[in-house]
């Protein structure tokens, strides 16, 4: 295990290492998906091995399961867990009313629907994903690949009214190919700058043909967890209204990568 992290790496790792202690035995957990979460969980694991601790996870993207897996948490099907107690997941922005922008992992369908079957939703964050306004961080939709081409006009034409600083929409590729989600999907991505009215535009986006679900989280986050690489955690809670700022002078040991290739 390498001591020296990255300072980002750091961040990442304090406001997962935080988030997981909102873990209670018995629990049903959302895991989410993209390098922050996989910070949870390996501390997840880590908490499950050293602890006993028992749990239950529900997965959003098959990385995600196989990471599971492999550190030991034990997992379930949403189908199968039909209800959650918490999900954690990471975010590409979250702005004060802690509304968020996710899917730069491309998992943002099962992410959205595992959030939204959760008694709760904590966001685990470096300070770099806080904004004062979404839309910096390109807006992901998901849209089946069946004439994507018209949902993609259908989107930018929609656009045109909405109070948004640019419009361009790209499809993600991986190589030379479309990227495919989990769902064999495709991805298009906003390129915004700017969303004046976030639940507008979410709202709308659902509305076009072929779009089966849009990369933004309104009203579904209760808790962000920001991390800092100097050992400094800050709470939001938007539910009680409060700011907590703690300090957690700890890394990652080798139990955290237990059982990892």
């Amino acid at each position: 295990m390498p001591a020296d992290l990255s300072p980002i790496d750091k961040a990442k790792f304090l406001a997962a290492k935080r988030a997981t202690e909102f873990v209670e035995d018995g629990m049903k957990v959302g895991l989410g998906t993209g390098s922050t979460a996989a910070w949870m969980v390996r501390c997840l694991g880590e908490r499950v091995r050293e602890e006993g601790l028992r749990v239950i996870g529900v997965p959003t993207s098959t990385r995600t399961a196989q990471l599971a897996r492999q550190v030991g948490v034990p997992i379930a099907t949403l189908d199968e867990a039909k209800w959650l107690d918490l999900t954690i997941d990471g975010a590409d922005e979250f702005d004060p009313d802690l509304n968020l922008i996710k899917g730069g992992g491309a998992a943002l369908l099962q992410e959205k629907i595992v959030a939204t079957a959760s008694d709760q939703m904590i966001v685990i964050a470096d300070a770099a994903k806080e904004v004062a306004a979404l839309g910096a961080f390109p807006l992901p939709i998901e849209v089946i690949p069946f004439g994507w081409q018209t949902s993609k006009a259908l989107v930018e034409e929609m656009l045109v009214s909405l109070d948004v600083m640019s419009r361009d929409v790209t499809l993600r590729m991986n190589g030379a190919a479309p990227l495919v989600t989990d769902e064999s999907n495709y991805i298009l991505d906003l390129h915004l700058k700017r969303i004046g009215n976030p639940r507008q535009l979410a709202l709308v986006l659902n509305q076009i043909p072929g779009v089966v679900e849009n990369g933004l989280f309104i009203d579904i986050c209760d808790i962000v967890v920001i991390g800092h690489a100097d050992g400094r955690v800050r709470v939001k809670d938007i539910n009680a209204g409060s700011v907590e700022d703690e300090r957690m002078d700890v890394l990652p040991t080798d139990n955290v990568f237990a059982d990892l290739d």
